[in-house]
């Protein structure tokens, strides 16, 4: 510390130097967390431009209330209650599956095997996140559909059923990872507690782990839900590309991110009805994934106030 001390007294300059220094270190990092902040803007504002230009042409109520969607047909309606249902059904089946085996899973790891083998396990589980959605999209397709076919015979090629069941394994690592890592990060102090007061394994990770973990978990539900809202390929491959408004899992439906890759192919005019339409899908989406990320905010923050 004398020698810092001595070596700024022999140098005045260094300490300006280093103030320069620090300065452009923070001019850096705010360039970096402005880079975020100015795409997302960017987003929202081509959102917002061109779906206003579609409603200038396209009732608003119509487009909430109409069953139909046929904007690429000659007799053009433009409801988007069918591409909504559709993708509300295929991210339910998706979560009723994620959810309990997720959560399984994630207590498996945290309050039942060891260390070492949570370290081998979790990477194993891991690696579901890295395969392509056009893998799972095929996958569900050509060897998932076959075998629920074998069970439901009225179940037609395209459905929601079989993309909503392999989504639900594909964002798995999502529900199952997050989680354990937060119920990893409970106090022992706790467990012991509840241990000490004659708990068995099982209500200590339900009755203790669990509601004290609560807010992670939270946050991997409504990642994992957003996720499988924003799926694209995986429902362009193996739900169709029909527009029904249905909650029928058997039967083929579109999703609100297959009809944005159908417009998106390059057969539709830029600058037209139809392809201001796909503008109008994405702020809809947009705004259904916001009010997610609200409510799990809102989740987190009230059980975070009863347990911290």
């Amino acid at each position: 510390m004398c020698f810092y001390v001595f070596i700024s007294m022999i140098d005045p300059n260094r300490k300006k130097i280093r103030a320069r220094q620090e300065f452009l270190i923070k001019v850096l990092l705010l360039f970096c967390g402005m880079v975020s902040v100015l795409t997302t803007l960017g987003i929202v504002g081509v959102l917002v431009f061109e779906t206003i230009t579609f409603f200038t042409r396209v009732p608003i109520f119509d487009f909430l209330t109409d069953t139909q969607w046929t904007p690429l047909f000659t007799n053009k309606h433009f409801g988007i209650l069918p591409l909504f249902t559709a993708t509300l059904l295929t991210s339910v089946i998706a979560m009723l599956v994620a959810i309990p085996l997720g959560l399984l899973i994630a207590i498996f790891l945290s309050e039942y095997v060891s260390s070492d083998v949570r370290r081998v396990l979790k990477p194993i589980l891991e690696i579901l996140a890295g395969v392509p959605t056009i893998v799972y999209g095929y996958f569900a397709l050509l060897f998932v559909t076959p075998i629920l076919q074998k069970f439901i015979p009225g179940m037609n090629g395209f459905n929601s059923l079989s993309p909503g069941i392999v989504m639900g394994i594909m964002i798995l690592p999502l529900i199952s990872s997050l989680s354990e890592d937060a119920m990893y990060a409970v106090p022992q102090s706790l467990r012991d507690a509840a241990f000490a007061l004659g708990s068995s394994r099982l209500q200590v990770a339900f009755k203790v782990v669990v509601p004290a973990a609560f807010s992670g978990i939270t946050a991997s539900f409504i990642l994992a839900v957003s996720r499988a809202v924003g799926e694209t390929m995986l429902m362009a491959i193996a739900a169709g590309q029909m527009p029904n408004l249905t909650l029928n899992p058997l039967v083929p439906i579109e999703t609100m991110t297959t009809y944005i890759v159908q417009v998106s192919l390059g057969d539709t005019p830029y600058g037209t009805l139809e392809y201001q339409t796909i503008f109008a899908v994405g702020t809809v989406l947009f705004l259904s994934t916001l009010v997610l990320n609200i409510i799990g905010g809102k989740l987190r923050a009230h059980y975070r106030e009863m347990y911290v």
